[in-house]
């Protein structure tokens, strides 16, 4: 089970959060999102337990607990939604008139 770990310290590691929740059972992932560019965490992560009772668990325990002096926001991953958009540049709608006229 994927579990979405929200508030994280800035100080928080993958490491440490993993610790906070073997305590609960096997933990087979834990990733703390960062910023592409500086590298500094987003404040949120994700661990992933292979046993859905043992992940239950670590959920009910872990929820509004702190860790590194933040309280834990801790629930079941949602999967993922598309992207809209793709970003890049030029082709982009530019209303008429004005001074970006062409």
């Amino acid at each position: 089970m994927r579990i979405y770990v929200g508030n994280l310290s800035y100080r928080t590691t993958k490491d440490s959060l993993r610790t906070a929740f073997e305590e609960f059972g096997t933990v087979s992932n834990s990733d703390v999102i960062t910023d592409r560019e500086s590298g500094r965490s987003k404040g949120f992560g994700f661990i992933e337990m292979p046993n859905a009772e043992e992940a239950q668990a670590a959920i009910s325990a872990l929820d509004g607990k702190e860790l590194d002096a933040r309280t834990l926001k801790v629930n079941e991953a949602r999967p993922a939604t598309p992207r809209q958009g793709g970003g890049g540049g030029g082709g982009g709608y530019r209303p008429r008139g004005g001074r970006d006229s062409y």
